[in-house]
């Protein structure tokens, strides 16, 4: 099965198929980078509750045992999600910016 269904490049179209061909080309890197990260999410889910139930009810749930797995990957799942959708996913590009635009408005308003 292929990932990529392409066209064969054409001498004859327009020269700006290329700039489109690139783009799609980086929107499917990004979506398959977003459904990859779903999927880690969910085998994380499955397999850490099956984990916790499986230790906890053989070995108690108390203590770091049960939770040792889920505490590791969920930390290199933090950081594929950050490599996924950047560490300004929060927070957003311009926040600061808007923020310090907010600040000096109510400081203007404030000595008006």
């Amino acid at each position: 099965m292929e990932k990529y269904s392409i066209e064969p490049y054409d001498e004859h179209k327009d020269s700006n198929d290329f700039r489109k061909e690139e783009a799609y080309l980086r929107a499917k890197k990004k979506v398959d980078a977003i459904v990859g990260f779903y999927w880690h999410l969910a085998v994380y889910v499955v397999v850490n509750l099956f984990l916790i139930i499986l230790i906890g009810v053989n070995a108690g749930f108390k203590g770091f045992g049960p939770y040792a797995t889920a505490v590791f990957w969920g930390i290199g799942l933090v950081f594929h999600f950050l490599g996924v959708f950047g560490p300004n996913f929060l927070f957003g590009r311009d926040w600061e910016n808007k923020k310090i635009e907010e600040y000096m408005e109510k400081e203007r308003e404030h000595w008006e």
